[in-house]
């Protein structure tokens, strides 16, 4: 029998078991209608006699009190996080689990259900988690409330002062409900204590300060110890809730460690460090942070969260591939230095660079007679040109080899002269 056919033979009796379940629901409402009344009109409109005080206290307090009661509400009525229909198991499975004869072929049969869904959870006995109840193969990180009578994503536990589910779909808005109701309620003592004091000193009787006598004074009175007593017992469950968000741990883990298919039991096995673990709960558009507005985009979809061993394969994939960028552009550098570095070796210096290229360039060359045909004597021509020229006598004649001659204007001219000299020789 399917969990939605329990329901419907549930006697009619349980009606009123759903009733009594809203008791503290409204008991919460009741104090915070009653704390407004006494606020508002008891301490800010009949108490105080500053016209400024009284509209910055009530400025203030309605912000923080539209806050408190809009997170509240939202974790009341937030609908709490279900399995979806693919990932129960089939009725043939179903039967072929219960008449099993041994642990290893109920983990075989499991193990077969659950080939196509994203598990890293496991039992004690190393088997995929199932509800035997909603006859569902488990999400990680899910378990089935007694209360609520289904299985809820991401449980951190039953609340029976919102007569809710704390889970993946709501856990946001149940821990800004307990920072501004803490908020709230210290707000509420603070600025209550200086006319609480005042009471213990009958300075309102005497100053006629509270037109309603002794039941104005009651209803500071009260206020200012409800509040204060709240925010005692808030102090230590908001600190405690924001401890496990930034441990990524519900109430249910850090308890009872999950275990993992890989590694075993780990209370950090969802642990991604601070800020991830914030963001995964909170989103990741920072001015949604504080508001009771759903932003957990990126914990997905409450089937399946990132693992600290997924996280840091991943994060070293990410550093290895900048490491191997980084030595990929410094191989290319160090290969264009190298290059650089043999032309320089090469060719020390600008101007060397042409006579080094004259075994391989042909350069322009003037063939000199032989000025001096009766000894037929080689001679070496040494000209002051500005350029390189070298001579070697072949055959009588003189054979010079120049360089490229500068471009300036010097240059030009001192290579004219001496070519004239050369033809004059001739």
């Amino acid at each position: 029998m399917s969990n939605y056919e329990r329901k419907k033979t549930t006697p009619c009796c349980v009606g009123c078991m759903q009733a009594i379940k809203w008791i503290p629901v409204i008991f919460i409402a009741s104090v915070i209608a009653w704390s407004y009344y006494a606020y508002v009109v008891e301490l800010c409109v009949l108490a105080i006699e500053s016209t400024f005080e009284k509209i910055a206290f009530l400025i203030f307090y309605h912000v923080i009190c539209v806050l408190f009661f809009w997170s509240y509400w939202n974790t009341v009525f937030t609908p709490v996080g279900t399995v979806p229909s693919n990932w129960r198991i089939p009725e043939s499975e179903i039967e072929r689990l219960f008449r099993a004869e041994s642990q290893e072929q109920q983990k075989r049969i499991l193990e077969y259900c659950a080939r196509d869904l994203p598990v890293t959870n496991r039992t004690l006995n190393g088997s995929v988690r199932f509800c035997d109840k909603c006859r569902i193969i488990k999400p990680d990180r899910c378990h089935h409330c007694s209360v609520c009578g289904t299985c809820v994503l991401k449980m951190d536990h039953h609340c029976p002062w919102v007569n809710n589910c704390v889970c993946f779909n709501n856990y946001k808005f149940f821990v800004l409900f307990l920072g501004y109701a803490l908020l709230y309620c210290l707000y509420v003592a603070l600025t209550s204590l200086e006319y609480f004091i005042r009471f213990w000193r009958s300075e309102f009787l005497e100053q006629g300060e509270l037109t309603s006598g002794g039941m104005g004074r009651f209803h500071i009175l009260f206020l200012f110890f409800v509040s204060l007593m709240f925010a005692i017992s808030l102090v230590s469950l908001f600190g405690y809730h924001i401890y496990l968000v930034l441990k990524n741990r519900t109430t249910l883990e850090a308890f009872r460690a999950p275990i993992f298919r890989v590694g075993g039991a780990d209370k950090n096995g969802f642990n991604l460090g601070k800020f991830a673990n914030f963001q995964e709960v909170f989103g990741d558009n920072w001015k949604l942070w504080f508001l009771p507005i759903y932003s957990s985009t990126g914990n997905g979809d409450g089937l399946q969260y990132p693992t600290t061993t997924m996280h840091h394969h991943h994060h070293q994939q990410q550093q290895q591939h900048q490491e191997h960028q980084l030595q990929s552009n410094a191989t290319s550098y160090h290969s264009m230095d190298d290059s650089r570095n043999r032309l320089d070796v090469q060719l020390p210096h600008p101007t060397d660079k042409l006579i080094s290229y004259e075994n391989t360039m042909h350069t322009p060359t003037v063939e000199v007679p032989n000025i001096n045909h009766h000894h037929h004597q080689q001679q070496d021509v040494s000209l002051s040109t500005g350029a390189n020229i070298d001579s070697a006598a072949i055959n009588g004649n003189v054979i010079v080899n120049m360089d490229i001659l500068d471009t300036t204007k010097s240059s030009t001219v001192e290579n004219k002269a001496n070519l004239a000299d050369i033809h004059k020789l001739a």
